[in-house]
Protein backbone atom coordinates (compact mmCIF):
# COMPACT_ATOMS: atom_id res chain seq x y z
CA UNK A 1 0.00 0.00 0.00
CA UNK A 2 1.37 3.41 -0.98
CA UNK A 3 1.76 5.79 1.98
CA UNK A 4 0.21 9.29 1.89
CA UNK A 5 3.70 10.84 1.78
CA UNK A 6 4.66 8.64 -1.17
CA UNK A 7 1.45 9.58 -2.97
CA UNK A 8 2.13 13.26 -2.30
CA UNK A 9 5.60 12.86 -3.82
CA UNK A 10 4.09 11.17 -6.87
CA UNK A 11 1.53 13.98 -7.25
CA UNK A 12 4.22 16.68 -7.04
CA UNK A 13 6.10 14.93 -9.84
CA UNK A 14 2.87 14.34 -11.77
CA UNK A 15 1.91 18.02 -11.77
CA UNK A 16 5.39 19.01 -12.94
CA UNK A 17 5.84 21.62 -10.20
CA UNK A 18 9.06 22.77 -11.91
CA UNK A 19 6.96 24.17 -14.77
CA UNK A 20 6.11 27.03 -12.42
CA UNK A 21 9.15 28.60 -14.13
CA UNK A 22 6.78 29.71 -16.91
CA UNK A 23 4.49 32.01 -14.94
CA UNK A 24 6.46 32.76 -11.76
CA UNK A 25 9.21 34.92 -13.37
CA UNK A 26 6.52 36.99 -15.10
CA UNK A 27 4.78 37.44 -11.76
CA UNK A 28 8.06 38.47 -10.13
CA UNK A 29 8.80 40.88 -12.99
CA UNK A 30 5.43 42.52 -12.39
CA UNK A 31 6.14 42.62 -8.65
CA UNK A 32 9.48 44.36 -9.25
CA UNK A 33 7.77 46.98 -11.44
CA UNK A 34 5.13 47.44 -8.74
CA UNK A 35 7.80 47.90 -6.07
CA UNK A 36 9.53 50.47 -8.28
CA UNK A 37 6.25 52.38 -8.62
CA UNK A 38 5.33 52.17 -4.92
CA UNK A 39 6.30 54.35 -1.95
CA UNK A 40 9.42 53.20 -0.06
CA UNK A 41 8.95 50.46 2.53
CA UNK A 42 11.21 48.26 4.62
CA UNK A 43 13.13 45.39 3.06
CA UNK A 44 11.30 43.01 5.40
CA UNK A 45 7.91 44.13 4.08
CA UNK A 46 8.97 43.59 0.45
CA UNK A 47 10.49 40.19 1.30
CA UNK A 48 7.25 39.07 2.97
CA UNK A 49 5.20 40.13 -0.05
CA UNK A 50 7.51 38.37 -2.51
CA UNK A 51 7.39 35.20 -0.41
CA UNK A 52 3.58 35.29 -0.44
CA UNK A 53 3.58 35.79 -4.23
CA UNK A 54 5.84 32.75 -4.71
CA UNK A 55 3.70 30.59 -2.41
CA UNK A 56 0.49 31.76 -4.10
CA UNK A 57 1.90 30.97 -7.55
CA UNK A 58 2.93 27.49 -6.43
CA UNK A 59 -0.45 26.81 -4.80
CA UNK A 60 -2.42 28.06 -7.81
CA UNK A 61 -0.44 26.05 -10.30
CA UNK A 62 -0.56 22.94 -8.10
CA UNK A 63 -4.34 23.22 -7.91
CA UNK A 64 -4.66 23.73 -11.66
CA UNK A 65 -2.38 20.85 -12.63
CA UNK A 66 -3.77 18.37 -10.10
CA UNK A 67 -7.26 19.17 -11.32
CA UNK A 68 -6.08 18.77 -14.90
CA UNK A 69 -4.65 15.32 -14.18
CA UNK A 70 -7.90 14.37 -12.40
CA UNK A 71 -10.15 15.67 -15.20
CA UNK A 72 -7.99 14.23 -18.00
CA UNK A 73 -7.36 10.75 -16.63
CA UNK A 74 -9.80 9.16 -19.10
CA UNK A 75 -8.29 11.05 -22.04
CA UNK A 76 -4.72 10.35 -20.92
CA UNK A 77 -5.51 6.64 -20.84
CA UNK A 78 -6.13 6.67 -24.63
CA UNK A 79 -2.92 8.54 -25.46
CA UNK A 80 0.32 6.49 -25.67
CA UNK A 81 2.28 9.59 -24.59
CA UNK A 82 0.37 9.91 -21.32
CA UNK A 83 -0.94 6.40 -20.64
CA UNK A 84 1.79 5.69 -18.07
CA UNK A 85 0.94 8.66 -15.85
CA UNK A 86 0.23 7.69 -12.22
CA UNK A 87 -3.22 9.27 -12.55
CA UNK A 88 -3.97 6.68 -15.25
CA UNK A 89 -2.23 3.61 -13.82
CA UNK A 90 -3.84 4.02 -10.40
CA UNK A 91 -0.64 4.82 -8.50
CA UNK A 92 -2.54 7.93 -7.41
CA UNK A 93 -6.29 7.61 -6.94
CA UNK A 94 -8.80 10.12 -8.36
CA UNK A 95 -9.91 10.87 -4.81
CA UNK A 96 -6.39 11.77 -3.71
CA UNK A 97 -5.95 14.05 -6.74
CA UNK A 98 -9.26 15.76 -6.07
CA UNK A 99 -8.38 16.17 -2.39
CA UNK A 100 -5.00 17.64 -3.32
CA UNK A 101 -6.75 20.07 -5.67
CA UNK A 102 -9.15 21.24 -2.97
CA UNK A 103 -6.30 21.62 -0.46
CA UNK A 104 -4.20 23.65 -2.92
CA UNK A 105 -7.20 25.88 -3.67
CA UNK A 106 -7.76 26.51 0.04
CA UNK A 107 -4.06 27.33 0.50
CA UNK A 108 -4.26 29.78 -2.41
CA UNK A 109 -7.30 31.51 -0.91
CA UNK A 110 -5.62 31.62 2.51
CA UNK A 111 -2.47 33.18 1.07
CA UNK A 112 -4.59 35.66 -0.90
CA UNK A 113 -6.22 36.69 2.35
CA UNK A 114 -2.80 37.24 3.93
CA UNK A 115 -1.80 39.43 0.98
CA UNK A 116 -4.65 41.97 0.97
CA UNK A 117 -8.40 42.40 0.58
CA UNK A 118 -8.38 42.79 -3.20
CA UNK A 119 -6.29 39.65 -3.67
CA UNK A 120 -8.77 37.71 -1.52
CA UNK A 121 -11.73 39.09 -3.49
CA UNK A 122 -10.11 38.11 -6.81
CA UNK A 123 -8.99 34.62 -5.72
CA UNK A 124 -12.25 32.80 -6.65
CA UNK A 125 -12.17 34.34 -10.13
CA UNK A 126 -8.53 33.35 -10.60
CA UNK A 127 -9.25 29.77 -9.50
CA UNK A 128 -12.28 29.53 -11.80
CA UNK A 129 -10.13 30.45 -14.81
CA UNK A 130 -7.29 28.13 -13.76
CA UNK A 131 -9.47 25.09 -13.12
CA UNK A 132 -11.73 25.77 -16.10
CA UNK A 133 -8.87 25.29 -18.55
CA UNK A 134 -8.88 21.54 -17.88
CA UNK A 135 -12.31 21.25 -19.52
CA UNK A 136 -11.92 23.78 -22.36
CA UNK A 137 -10.44 21.43 -24.95
CA UNK A 138 -13.58 19.34 -24.80
CA UNK A 139 -15.60 22.10 -26.45
CA UNK A 140 -13.30 24.72 -28.04
CA UNK A 141 -10.04 24.93 -29.96
CA UNK A 142 -9.45 28.21 -28.14
CA UNK A 143 -8.30 26.21 -25.11
CA UNK A 144 -4.78 27.44 -25.91
CA UNK A 145 -5.95 31.02 -25.41
CA UNK A 146 -7.68 29.99 -22.18
CA UNK A 147 -4.36 28.65 -20.88
CA UNK A 148 -2.73 31.94 -21.89
CA UNK A 149 -5.31 33.89 -19.91
CA UNK A 150 -4.76 31.60 -16.90
CA UNK A 151 -1.01 32.28 -16.87
CA UNK A 152 -1.59 35.91 -17.78
CA UNK A 153 -3.27 36.37 -14.42
CA UNK A 154 0.11 35.85 -12.69
CA UNK A 155 1.55 39.35 -13.31
CA UNK A 156 -1.84 40.90 -12.52
CA UNK A 157 -2.01 39.05 -9.23
CA UNK A 158 1.56 39.97 -8.32
CA UNK A 159 0.87 43.67 -8.90
CA UNK A 160 -2.25 43.45 -6.74
CA UNK A 161 -0.18 41.76 -4.03
CA UNK A 162 2.28 44.66 -3.91
CA UNK A 163 0.00 47.66 -4.48
CA UNK A 164 -3.48 46.48 -3.50
CA UNK A 165 -4.80 47.93 -6.77
CA UNK A 166 -4.88 47.42 -10.53
CA UNK A 167 -3.06 49.42 -13.21
CA UNK A 168 -2.25 49.36 -16.92
CA UNK A 169 1.26 47.98 -16.43
CA UNK A 170 0.27 44.54 -15.07
CA UNK A 171 -2.71 44.34 -17.42
CA UNK A 172 -0.42 44.89 -20.41
CA UNK A 173 2.05 42.34 -19.11
CA UNK A 174 -0.74 39.85 -18.57
CA UNK A 175 -2.03 40.57 -22.08
CA UNK A 176 1.45 39.89 -23.48
CA UNK A 177 1.60 36.56 -21.65
CA UNK A 178 -1.60 35.35 -23.36
CA UNK A 179 -0.22 34.98 -26.94
CA UNK A 180 3.15 33.75 -25.65
CA UNK A 181 1.56 30.88 -23.73
CA UNK A 182 -1.04 30.16 -26.42
CA UNK A 183 1.74 29.98 -29.00
CA UNK A 184 3.90 27.49 -27.13
CA UNK A 185 0.84 25.45 -26.13
CA UNK A 186 -0.10 25.16 -29.81
CA UNK A 187 3.41 23.90 -30.53
CA UNK A 188 3.20 21.40 -27.68
CA UNK A 189 -0.16 20.14 -29.00
CA UNK A 190 1.53 19.13 -32.26
CA UNK A 191 2.52 15.87 -30.59
CA UNK A 192 -1.13 14.90 -30.09
CA UNK A 193 -2.73 15.83 -33.41
CA UNK A 194 -3.85 12.33 -34.35
CA UNK A 195 -4.95 11.47 -30.82
CA UNK A 196 -6.99 14.67 -30.49
CA UNK A 197 -8.70 14.06 -33.83
CA UNK A 198 -9.45 10.46 -32.95
CA UNK A 199 -10.90 11.35 -29.54
CA UNK A 200 -12.84 14.38 -30.80
CA UNK A 201 -10.80 16.85 -28.73
CA UNK A 202 -10.39 20.44 -29.84
CA UNK A 203 -6.99 21.94 -30.55
CA UNK A 204 -5.56 24.31 -33.12
CA UNK A 205 -3.18 21.68 -34.61
CA UNK A 206 -6.01 19.14 -34.85
CA UNK A 207 -8.20 21.68 -36.65
CA UNK A 208 -5.66 23.47 -38.87
CA UNK A 209 -2.93 20.88 -39.35
CA UNK A 210 0.68 21.11 -38.24
CA UNK A 211 2.05 23.72 -40.65
CA UNK A 212 -0.77 26.23 -40.32
CA UNK A 213 -0.81 25.75 -36.55
CA UNK A 214 2.92 26.50 -36.42
CA UNK A 215 2.40 29.61 -38.52
CA UNK A 216 -0.31 30.80 -36.13
CA UNK A 217 1.96 30.12 -33.15
CA UNK A 218 4.65 32.27 -34.78
CA UNK A 219 2.17 35.13 -35.27
CA UNK A 220 1.12 34.87 -31.62
CA UNK A 221 4.73 34.99 -30.48
CA UNK A 222 5.43 38.08 -32.58
CA UNK A 223 2.35 39.69 -31.02
CA UNK A 224 3.61 38.83 -27.53
CA UNK A 225 6.98 40.50 -28.12
CA UNK A 226 5.27 43.56 -29.61
CA UNK A 227 3.01 43.88 -26.55
CA UNK A 228 6.02 43.62 -24.24
CA UNK A 229 7.75 46.41 -26.19
CA UNK A 230 4.59 48.52 -25.95
CA UNK A 231 4.59 47.86 -22.22
CA UNK A 232 8.11 49.25 -22.06
CA UNK A 233 6.91 52.48 -23.67
CA UNK A 234 3.82 52.79 -21.49
CA UNK A 235 5.74 52.07 -18.28
CA UNK A 236 8.69 54.20 -19.45
CA UNK A 237 11.25 51.44 -19.07
CA UNK A 238 14.80 51.77 -20.34
CA UNK A 239 17.50 49.99 -22.33
CA UNK A 240 17.89 46.96 -20.09
CA UNK A 241 14.19 46.18 -20.31
CA UNK A 242 14.31 46.40 -24.10
CA UNK A 243 17.36 44.13 -24.21
CA UNK A 244 15.53 41.59 -22.05
CA UNK A 245 12.50 41.59 -24.35
CA UNK A 246 14.63 41.26 -27.49
CA UNK A 247 16.59 38.40 -25.91
CA UNK A 248 13.31 36.71 -25.04
CA UNK A 249 12.15 37.20 -28.62
CA UNK A 250 15.34 35.59 -29.91
CA UNK A 251 14.59 32.53 -27.77
CA UNK A 252 11.17 32.24 -29.42
CA UNK A 253 12.81 32.39 -32.84
CA UNK A 254 15.09 29.54 -31.78
CA UNK A 255 12.09 27.58 -30.54
CA UNK A 256 10.42 27.80 -33.94
CA UNK A 257 13.62 26.75 -35.66
CA UNK A 258 13.90 23.67 -33.47
CA UNK A 259 10.34 22.43 -34.04
CA UNK A 260 9.37 21.07 -37.44
CA UNK A 261 6.15 19.29 -38.46
CA UNK A 262 8.17 16.34 -39.73
CA UNK A 263 10.48 16.24 -36.69
CA UNK A 264 9.07 16.79 -33.20
CA UNK A 265 11.95 15.11 -31.39
CA UNK A 266 13.18 18.41 -29.96
CA UNK A 267 9.72 19.59 -28.93
CA UNK A 268 10.07 18.74 -25.19
CA UNK A 269 13.34 20.69 -24.81
CA UNK A 270 12.01 23.59 -26.88
CA UNK A 271 8.83 23.66 -24.77
CA UNK A 272 10.40 23.57 -21.31
CA UNK A 273 13.88 25.03 -21.64
CA UNK A 274 13.33 27.88 -24.08
CA UNK A 275 10.03 29.05 -22.65
CA UNK A 276 11.47 28.94 -19.15
CA UNK A 277 14.38 31.05 -20.38
CA UNK A 278 11.92 33.41 -22.10
CA UNK A 279 10.24 34.38 -18.84
CA UNK A 280 13.60 34.54 -17.03
CA UNK A 281 14.90 36.92 -19.72
CA UNK A 282 11.94 39.24 -19.11
CA UNK A 283 12.55 39.10 -15.35
CA UNK A 284 16.26 39.82 -15.81
CA UNK A 285 15.51 42.77 -18.09
CA UNK A 286 13.07 44.25 -15.56
CA UNK A 287 15.42 43.76 -12.60
CA UNK A 288 18.41 45.26 -14.42
CA UNK A 289 16.30 48.16 -15.66
CA UNK A 290 15.04 48.99 -12.17
CA UNK A 291 18.53 48.51 -10.65
CA UNK A 292 20.18 50.75 -13.27
CA UNK A 293 17.75 53.56 -12.48
CA UNK A 294 18.47 53.30 -8.78
CA UNK A 295 22.25 53.49 -9.11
Amino acid sequence: MVSPLARLTIVLDLIRWQHTVFALPMALASAVLAIDASPPRSAGWWTWKILLIVLAAFAARSAAMAHNRWADRDIDATNPRTASRPSVTGAVSPGFLLGFTVAACLVFVLISGLINTLALALSPLFLTVLLGYSHAKRFTALAHIWLGVALGLAPVGAWVAITGSLAWTPLLMGLAVVPWVAGFDILYALADIEHDRREGLHSIPARLGARRAMALAAVLHVLSVMLLLILGLVAQRGLWYTIGVLAAGALLVLEHRLVRPEDLSRLPSAFLTLNGLFSLAILAGVVLDVWSRGT
